[in-house]
């Protein structure tokens, strides 16, 4: 099994973040829909298999749920997919590097966030609406519970919420890059989702899944609550995967680097 170092990790993040900067505007809207999608079902099968475990089981749930949701990430990253999270990370590496600029980075993250919403609000209007995967119990009463809970916090919890969430899928990106083979890949993001699911961080491309599902369900939650949300999250994710993840290890190994070799032939070409 092939395994990257930290220094050429923060290399291939780098060269990842500049090319997803170079998508096509038409990729960026696909693949920023499956992400959504991907992430959205990995929601939907956390809620299906925890909603009606016992309640002597306690946090046991929010362990099982973990366990099942990186299946999004997971498609993300292997099957193909543009997430915003982890494109706050990966784009502002190639943006500390000085390979991407900053009206590239902030439309990437602008284009991708609205094509990750309609792949959430797809997943959340048709498997859970339509469908009804989310509106009969036990499962109405969990996402309900979940998008309630969601909003009913502060600002302030939800950005610090936001902060630990990135800072994890961030890292679950990250241990991906670290790995040449797909189980290696499978691991490494593995464990980073679970502990964020688990622990109950907030996700800003999960919240555009759970909380519109429980509007759909008539919970009595508004767009107004879903968009103060998306606020502080959005914020907190950024800060999670662009300073606590890329920023760091920025500063640690490619600050003072010698430009790699794709860096090197993009600066022949623009000279």
């Amino acid at each position: 099994m092939g395994f990257q170092s930290p220094q050429q990790i923060s290399q291939i993040a780098a060269d990842n973040g500049v090319k997803k900067a170079s998508f096509s505007l038409t990729a960026m809207l696909i693949l920023g829909f499956l992400g959504g999608a991907f992430i959205s079902i990995g929601y939907l099968l956390s809620i299906r298999i925890t909603a009606g475990l016992p309640p002597e089981w306690a946090t046991l749930g929010n362990l099982i749920g973990g366990a099942v949701f990186p299946i999004g990430l997971i498609l993300v990253v292997i099957a193909g997919g543009e997430l915003v999270t982890g494109n706050m990370m990966t784009v502002a590496m190639g943006f500390f590097t000085k390979r991407v600029t900053l009206s590239k980075l902030m439309s990437n993250w602008i284009i991708i966030t609205v094509a990750n919403f309609v792949g959430a609000l797809f997943v959340a209007y048709v498997f859970g609406h339509l469908v009804g995967l989310t509106e009969t119990e036990p499962y109405l009463h969990k996402t309900i519970a979940t998008a309630q809970g969601k909003v009913d916090a502060s600002f302030i919890q939800v950005l610090l919420s936001g902060i630990g969430c990135n800072w994890l899928v961030g890292l679950a990106i990250w241990m991906g890059y670290s790995a040449e083979d797909i189980s290696g890949k499978i691991i490494g993001i593995w464990f980073p989702i679970m502990a964020f699911v688990a622990i109950g961080f907030q996700h800003v491309v999960a919240n555009m899944f759970v909380i519109p599902a429980a509007i759909f369900a008539g919970s009595g939650i508004s767009w107004g609550d879903y968009f103060a949300n998306f606020v502080p999250v959005f914020i907190g994710n950024v800060i999670g995967g662009a300073i606590f993840v890329s920023a760091a290890y920025w500063a640690s190994y490619l600050k003072n680097a010698p430009l790699s070799q794709g860096a090197t032939n993009q600066k022949k070409k623009a000279s």
